[in-house]
């Protein structure tokens, strides 16, 4: 078992409805090798920098994150896709410790195939920018500003992807409009949606 970082102590200690649960859960990561970090302000486990799973609490469950967990063989279907959205991760979700412990074997065994898609250096797929929907509403404004369509393209992909996204959420057009109105702004300024 590899040693526990010291730096993460606090995010066990702190946790109190899933304290027992998420301690399993770190036993079992470090059982498999990995090496304990903090990042994004929870345990994560990585292989020689290279993230392959993260604790992750929310109110009605705990959860591995694996940060490749597209590229898994998933052959106990246990791997939930947080929404269609997100191309690569999975999660495996818990809402009490029994179920950890009857998954312990699963979850090394899921682990340890995690860490050999890293090691051959194997890539999601991800979906180009251009295979996003672009909402009417910000479109006809793309249309009528060459401005503001140029400060568009000039942004990086994953910004262009992070406010196609902001942008379709809405289910009412007036909404949508209002978003999109918020941030040209920030398009004009060459910022990304959390610049």
């Amino acid at each position: 078992m590899n040693e526990m970082n010291p730096k993460v102590d606090f995010y066990f200690i702190k946790a109190n409805k899933w304290q027992e649960e998420i301690e399993q859960l770190r036993t079992i990561a470090l059982d498999c090798g990995l090496t304990e970090q903090l990042k994004w302000g929870c345990p994560c486990y990585t292989l020689q920098k290279s993230n392959i799973v993260l604790i992750h609490v929310f109110k009605e469950y705990c959860a591995f994150f694996f940060f490749k967990g597209a590229l898994l063989k998933d052959t106990k279907g246990i791997l939930i896709q947080q929404t269609e959205n997100v191309q690569a991760a999975r999660q495996v979700r818990f809402t009490n410790l029994k179920e950890i412990v009857k998954l312990k074997t699963t979850l090394k065994a899921y682990i340890h195939e995690a860490i050999e898609v890293e090691k051959a250096g194997l890539k999601v797929p991800m979906k180009k920018t251009t295979e996003y929907k672009v909402p009417e509403e910000f479109q006809n404004k793309l249309d009528k500003n060459p401005q503001l369509k140029t400060a568009f393209n000039a942004l990086t992909p994953g910004r262009q992807r992070g406010y196609l996204f902001h942008f379709s959420q809405p289910k009412q057009s007036k909404t949508r409009e209002a978003r999109v109105e918020k941030y040209i702004p920030q398009i004009m300024k060459g910022k990304g949606f959390d610049d």
